[in-house]
């Protein structure tokens, strides 16, 4: 029972990113056209680290990690 609602509560907190990533997008707007492949760069690490995370069964660093993959991925579509 705990485990789950620690899940729900990551999952919760991954849909916070989206409005987070839009919200940051706005604010830096100069610095996506330029770092474009650092985003790309940093999305792809989080993705590689949350795969990582799932062997090592560490929910926490699986959630952190896709945390930072969705915001990052928010801002780079903006």
């Amino acid at each position: 029972m705990l485990y789950t609602f620690k899940i729900i509560i990551g999952i919760l907190i991954l849909f916070l990113g989206i409005p987070i990533g839009n919200f940051l997008a706005g604010l830096t707007k100069e610095e996506l056209k330029s770092g474009q492949i650092w985003f790309k760069l940093l999305i792809i690490s989080s993705f590689s680290g949350a795969a990582i995370s799932l062997f090592l069964e560490s929910d926490t660093l699986f959630f952190s990690f896709l945390f930072i993959a969705v915001v990052a991925s928010r801002s780079l579509n903006k």
